[in-house]
């Protein structure tokens, strides 16, 4: 599974970045309003310190409009995804920016149907929010599942990217369903590194370790 971090903090980005933990990175207006930065100079910083593809996104709401947006942040660097609502004028702003041989997110997707429109019309990844489906007593794996299953049926090569992450469990859930990448904030990457046993563990052998007197340095 691919790790993708979902921030427009450039310093959280390095960090996981050093330790191999990211294989691309999502942004979205409210991250960048978060970053206080300018979208064009945080986004060209972003795609220069990683290889894996950086997703920035229109906020127009008509095809013409977006497919004018979604240009303009392609040039940024050449690992920028387009970022467009799925929406039905998303769907053709889609189609003609995968068209001309830009990556495409299709974000904000809540139904199994929408991730195969967004397909057809060459989406390079569909992004699916987990966490929000569960806001409205939903089970958002069931959605990444039936998006598991139709890609597979008809081999389609969108990207399925588990979006809205907020848990380690959903992390691990994508996973065992088969979702290509996920993103999710720097915090819940980190803590999959957790676990109360590991904690107990080198409790243990520090303890012991102690009572030897050694010293390896």
């Amino acid at each position: 599974m691919k790790f993708f971090v979902d921030t427009a903090e450039t310093d959280q980005i390095a960090e996981l970045n050093d330790l191999g933990m990211v294989d691309g990175v999502t942004t979205n207006p409210s991250l960048i309003l978060k970053s206080g930065r300018d979208i064009l100079e945080v986004t060209k910083e972003i795609a220069e310190m990683v290889e894996g593809p950086v997703s920035a996104e229109v906020v127009a709401l008509k095809a013409d409009e977006m497919i004018a947006e979604g240009r303009k942040l392609a040039k940024i660097a050449g690992n920028i995804a387009v970022k467009v609502p799925l929406t039905w004028d998303g769907l053709k702003a889609c189609k003609v920016l995968s068209g001309e041989g830009n990556m495409v997110n299709v974000t904000l997707c809540f139904s199994a149907n929408q991730a195969l429109l967004a397909a057809k019309a060459g989406a390079t990844f569909i992004s699916p929010f987990i966490g929000r489906l569960d806001d409205i007593n939903l089970d958002g794996m069931d959605l990444i599942a039936d998006i598991r299953t139709i890609y597979d049926n008809y081999g389609f090569e969108t990207q399925i990217l588990a979006a809205s992450i907020r848990s380690v469990n959903h992390a691990y859930q994508a996973a065992m369903i088969g979702a290509d990448v996920m993103t999710a904030p720097p915090a819940v990457i980190k803590k999959m590194a957790e676990h109360p046993l590991t904690d107990a563990g080198l409790e243990t052998f520090m303890a012991d370790w102690a009572k030897t007197g050694q010293q390896i340095l």
